[in-house]
């Protein structure tokens, strides 16, 4: 009996020189000063890349408009449709409604990084299952495919 009741007054000083449970566990839920937070920059839809601002022609330029068709023919075409028709890519038709023109500007340019770091891009990969291929184009060859893709979408463009 005399070993029970040490066992119970040892087993009540424990418990009662353990603190407040709730003050420790308050001590982990502190948030963190928002300098320690690493703030993830918002979405612009402009993509990630070199290209920040785009000024669209109004009226389209002729010239570009005919670079343009030009490059997609010979590097775009196998895999996008100027229809809203998927291929292996999506379709072109209303592409310039949807996003912005520095995206499809970055997403010519900076595929891998556009794939790597925007969710847009992300999400349309695991549409279509294929990365686009890097064609390496220059920024005034993605600026006259930009300018062609505005023509198939509708926009006017001026005379030559």
């Amino acid at each position: 009996m005399k070993q029970l009741f040490v066992f119970l007054a040892l087993a009540f000083f424990m418990v009662s020189c353990g603190g407040d449970s709730t003050e420790q566990d308050s001590s982990k839920s502190k948030k963190k000063p928002k300098s320690m937070i690493k703030e993830e920059p918002k979405d612009d839809g402009k993509g990630v890349g070199e290209i920040k601002n785009v000024e669209l022609n109004n009226p389209l330029v002729a010239a570009m408009v005919d670079k343009g068709k030009g490059i997609y023919e010979m590097k775009c075409a196998a895999c996008h449709k100027l229809t809203d028709q998927r291929v292996v890519g999506p379709g072109w038709k209303g592409l310039t409604e949807k996003r912005k023109p520095e995206w499809i500007m970055n997403m010519t340019l900076n595929v891998d990084v556009m794939l790597a770091e925007d969710e847009t891009a992300r999400d349309l990969l695991k549409q279509c299952l294929v990365r686009m291929p890097n064609q390496n184009l220059s920024t005034e060859d993605a600026r006259d495919v930009l300018e062609f893709m505005y023509a198939n979408d509708g926009e006017t463009v001026g005379e030559q």
